[in-house]
């Protein structure tokens, strides 16, 4: 059967490029060599890890906040119990993904997908067997592996020395932990562990965590992740991870030049990000082009030199992110149906989802300062807001940014409780091209941790009421 879409796995970008693609009445196939949907972001990603997050943070609240609120326990941790609410939370959504499938008629092959050519792919299943599907387009959707750390070999055994993924289902509380990477999967992971009760130290290549971030946002943050237990290793290039008798062991040095230093932990993280998985799609003999970074070349509609074969998510330039990928793979959906599917890169939001979060959208002042950019900057605390107190959520902050001549707002930057959900009205906003005094004269509900959001645009276009 040839079928006018096949798509090589079934990530957020691939599930959704499917699913839009059957719903313009296309044929379509996905391929993919999991036994379940959802690639990493829900077997092994995004979905357990915010399962582990918020219970986490509600054992940690319960041991610290729940007093002051007149909520008298003493919280113990059942790190089986807590396991088991991630394994239900992915299984639902797997599961909610295959549903999706057979609701749009779109066929599953098992394997490992390769692409032959235009038009032809190959899947290989665990036996061995491989059978060809033809299709008038395909799209890879292959997303992406762990790193590692360049230049340095490393036994990741996903029990004392663990990717992300082993962090995901640590059997017992390490009583330490190291985490090589300052970047978002390993603060957010590393917190985890930290309120259930691990002494957690960050090693990092930069100066600051968070790299890319508003530099002021990573500043504050790394200042209340300190406050919660954290220590940093900043400016320092891991030499070395080894595993001891008890545990393992991480040797660093300053990178701008110095001893070198060894600290030893129950359990190292390596979170040093992640890179396209493409190596085993058989792009250079099917004449796909890939980048210096092995990632798939494709142009301004997704499309790459071969017609006819597309590519979205982790496997093309631009941020890892799940919904990066949902919305390329809606956009190629609609451009192989023949309509103008588009990809507003501009204004993609980006969350930690830590405690508190850290949400950000557009451009940062460091990248304005860069270009060139006249702008105008307006903030407002979470200190002066009525829920805020309420809840006692009062960490953090919310930050504008605005052309200084056009008041068009160019970026948006918030530290604090609920900053991801918080976040999409600025997105909203930007995408409409609004502009700081739009969003100020927006009436807000009160009390809500929003209106921080509205008194920052009042601080950016005149002068915030709050303080």
């Amino acid at each position: 059967m040839a079928y006018d879409v096949v798509v090589i796995g079934s990530g957020p970008g691939g599930y959704v490029c499917a699913i839009k693609a059957a719903q313009l009445g296309l044929k379509v196939a996905v391929v993919e060599k999991r036994e379940t949907f959802g690639g990493t972001c829900l077997n092994i990603g995004c979905i357990p890890s915010k399962a582990l997050l918020h219970a986490s943070e509600m054992f940690a609240e319960a041991g610290h906040s729940f007093d002051t609120l007149g909520v008298e326990v003493q919280p113990k941790l059942n790190l089986k119990k807590m396991m088991a609410h991630k394994d239900t939370t992915v299984s639902a959504n797997v599961n909610g993904v295959a549903f999706l499938f057979k609701k749009n008629k779109i066929d599953a092959f098992r394997g490992t997908g390769k692409v032959l050519g235009a038009g032809k792919v190959s899947v290989t299943g665990e036996d061995g067997k491989s059978q060809e599907i033809e299709a008038k387009n395909i799209v890879i959707a292959t997303g992406s592996e762990v790193a590692g750390i360049p230049g340095v070999a490393v036994d990741i055994d996903e029990k004392v020395i663990v990717s992300s993924t082993g962090a995901l289902s640590l059997a017992k509380v390490p009583q330490t932990l190291i985490v090589v990477g300052g970047g978002v999967i390993g603060l957010e992971l590393g917190s985890v562990w930290a309120r259930l009760g691990a002494k957690v130290t960050v090693v990092e290549f930069l100066d600051s965590i968070l790299g890319g971030m508003d530099g002021e946002v990573a500043k504050q943050f790394q200042r209340l992740l300190s406050k919660q237990g954290f220590e940093f290793k900043l400016g320092s290039k891991v030499t070395a991870v080894a595993k001891g008798k008890k545990g393992a062991s991480v040797t660093f040095e300053p990178v701008k030049g110095g001893a070198a230093e060894t600290i030893e932990a129950d359990v190292v993280l390596v979170a040093t990000g992640r890179r396209a998985y493409a190596d085993a799609l058989g792009l250079k003999e099917a004449g796909v082009e890939v980048d210096e970074r092995g990632r798939v070349k494709t142009d301004g509609h997704l499309q790459t030199n071969v017609p006819g074969i597309w590519a979205i998510g982790d496997v093309v330039a631009g941020p890892m992110l799940a919904h990066k990928a949902e919305d390329e793979g809606v956009a190629v959906a609609e451009r192989i149906a023949g309509q103008a599917g588009h990809v507003n890169y501009d204004v993609i939001p980006s969350v930690v989802y830590t405690s508190p979060e850290v949400a950000s959208v557009g451009k940062t002042e460091e990248e304005l300062k860069k270009a060139g950019v006249d702008y105008k900057a307006g903030k407002f605390p979470f200190t002066a807001n009525g829920r805020a107190r309420a809840m006692l959520h009062t960490d953090g902050f919310v930050k504008i940014l605005a052309d200084k001549k056009t008041d068009k707002v160019l970026g948006v930057h918030i530290l604090g409780f609920g900053a991801g959900e918080m976040i999409h009205e600025a997105a909203v906003l930007m995408e409409f091209g609004g502009s700081s005094e739009d969003l100020a004269r927006t009436c807000h509900a009160h009390p809500t941790m929003s209106e921080a959001v509205k008194e920052a645009a009042l601080a950016t276009f005149f002068k915030p009421i709050h303080i």
